[in-house]
């Protein structure tokens, strides 16, 4: 898939060295508990990759049908210019229109003030806070998790189809 930016395929084998760089800097981590990279190698995670510079940007978890759940993960150098946004949108709008996804869900920290942005920006909205119990909680958790969400009907409305 291609978007202005951004060129986004299923991550490979290939790409787990640009994944444990990426997943190696304590700020892209700071709200996020660490989890093998292999793990990110199935279904739902897209590698992405600037189309300008070829450069690796990060990963996008969006892979399913029915309920489906989006995530992202951008290095430093890439915060701010909208990438996760732009990557993000992409995802919907063909899950919504040819992935037979019936409704998004994201979640994060309450503290994640960036990621929160971005959900708003795709047009998920506010479902809850909740609580989860860790066994080496991350600064920030007593704040609890968020979840947005963005149902296909909600999206089309919004997008005017």
């Amino acid at each position: 898939m291609r978007t202005e930016h951004l060129t986004l395929r299923p991550v490979e084998p290939s790409d787990v060295d640009s994944l444990r760089h990426l997943h190696a800097d304590p700020e892209v981590m700071r709200f996020l508990d660490p989890a093998p990279v292999e793990d990110y190698l199935g279904d739902g995670f897209h590698a992405a990759h600037e189309n300008a510079t070829g450069r690796f940007v990060g990963w996008f978890e969006f892979g399913g049908t029915g309920e489906v759940e989006l995530g992202y993960r951008l290095h430093r150098a890439f915060w701010g210019l909208g990438y996760a946004t732009e990557g993000a949108k992409a995802l919907i709008e063909r899950g919504f229109t040819s992935g037979g996804v019936r409704r998004v869900v994201a979640t994060t920290m309450a503290v994640n003030a960036g990621s929160r942005r971005v959900m708003e920006k795709c047009g998920l909205r506010y479902v809850r806070t909740f609580h989860v119990e860790f066994p080496d909680p991350l600064p920030g958790a007593e704040h609890g998790e968020v979840e947005y969400a963005l149902t296909h009907e909600e999206w089309r409305l919004a997008a005017g189809v």
